[in-house]
């Protein structure tokens, strides 16, 4: 179980990113959070990861307040909880069993990371994670080489290599044209549902949302402003739409149109 309790997060310029924010997610829990750009759906995934400290509140895994931990302890918690990113972070000029590989670093020595010396059951691994995502033809070539889908396939293999209990998902799918995007919400679905993984994902499709979501929370200006099953999502009205994105977006079929057609109206946070 994972429980947010009181989240604010205040930048150093001011910047007010969370207010207050509690919520819980059961284990094995498909949770997509939603909101226009700002709201703070990329400060939430990272404060849950300590990639940002928060400035009050709680986030407690499995009885530890994670806001608490340091050094060892902080790393041991980062190898349970991975990270999928809207613009891959991958090495590109590496090639992609490298890549992959990146996944064990919080489980191998600093020397042994440094030259990139990783044990046969590391490797033995990365096969079984390679073929698992359907890209073992790919292992040798340099990640820049392949395509927005594979290169996505890859940052989910890599977050698969710490062999997580929570993966966060990051917009995963927002420089994705449709079918891949699918495809690639497909994979974190499979993952969800026969590993008991636990994904904690942010989308701006509106249609994805309603497809993938087991529950949804909607964030505007740093606070929790709807909280729905998939059933409910599904059946949204027009006031609780624009709770969430405010009275100038317009609902077109499963999206939102906007600035960006289907997108939320404004740009990717």
């Amino acid at each position: 179980m994972l429980e947010i309790k009181n989240l604010t997060k205040v930048y150093n310029d001011g910047t007010v990113a969370l207010k207050n924010v509690s919520f819980s997610v059961p284990d094995g829990e498909f949770l997509v959070i939603i909101g226009l750009s700002g709201a703070g759906k990329s400060t939430l995934l990272r404060c849950i990861n300590r990639l940002v400290d928060p400035t009050e509140g709680q986030i407690i895994w499995n009885g530890v307040d994670i806001t608490m931990l340091e050094g060892e302890d902080l790393r041991k918690m980062r190898r349970k909880i991975g990270m999928i990113f809207q613009h891959f972070n991958l090495v590109k000029r590496s090639s992609v069993l490298k890549n992959i590989l990146a996944g064990r670093l919080g489980y191998s020595p600093t020397f042994t990371s440094a030259f990139n010396r990783f044990s046969s059951s590391d490797r033995k691994m990365a096969d079984r994670v390679l073929d698992r995502l359907g890209i073992t033809d790919q292992a040798k070539k340099r990640a820049d080489e392949l395509s927005g889908g594979q290169q996505q396939r890859v940052g989910i293999a890599r977050a698969l290599m710490q062999e997580p209990e929570i993966i966060l998902a990051d917009e995963p799918v927002a420089s994705l044209d449709p079918v891949l995007a699918h495809s690639i919400l497909l994979s974190l679905e499979k993952l969800n549902q026969e590993d008991g993984l636990t994904i904690i994902c942010t989308l701006h499709y509106l249609d994805l949302v309603q497809r993938y979501s087991e529950r949804v929370i909607g964030l505007r200006d740093g606070e929790i402003v709807y909280e729905g099953t998939r059933k409910e999502i599904r059946a949204m009205t027009d006031e609780e739409f624009h709770e969430i994105y405010g009275e100038e977006a317009v609902r077109v079929g499963g999206g939102i149109e906007g600035d960006l057609g289907s997108f939320v109206k404004g740009n990717n946070e």
